[in-house]
């Protein structure tokens, strides 16, 4: 069973605040089952994006780039796929090391 969308932006929100990278919701999407996009911006004009996909092979949820560049083009990509998605969570971490702790345990 997956958890709900927002349960789990809030607590993503929270393990970023504690290790005290901004992040903010950029758009709010289904509560219960939306998608998610992560941007991480670099604060430098270089943004990444992030989504979520399901590995077919191991059965495994995995954090991939879905676009990356400049943070124009990228800002360009999320806002396309919101115009297909409109349950879609768009969340933007801001951190000049590029940490966005997607990597770490327990946030697959």
């Amino acid at each position: 069973m997956r958890l709900r969308a927002d349960i789990w932006v809030s607590a993503y929100l929270t393990r970023l605040r504690l290790s005290e990278i901004p992040a903010f919701v950029v758009q709010k999407g289904d509560a219960t089952a939306g998608a998610l996009l992560i941007k991480l911006n670099t604060l430098n004009g270089q943004a990444c994006c992030y989504q979520r996909s399901f590995d077919l092979m191991t059965g495994d949820r995995k954090w991939v780039v879905l676009t990356e560049g400049a943070d124009c083009d990228v800002e360009a990509s999320v806002a396309k796929q919101c115009s297909f998605d409109p349950d879609l969570w768009v969340i933007e971490v801001e951190d000049k090391l590029g940490r966005h702790l997607l990597d770490e345990p327990g946030l697959e």
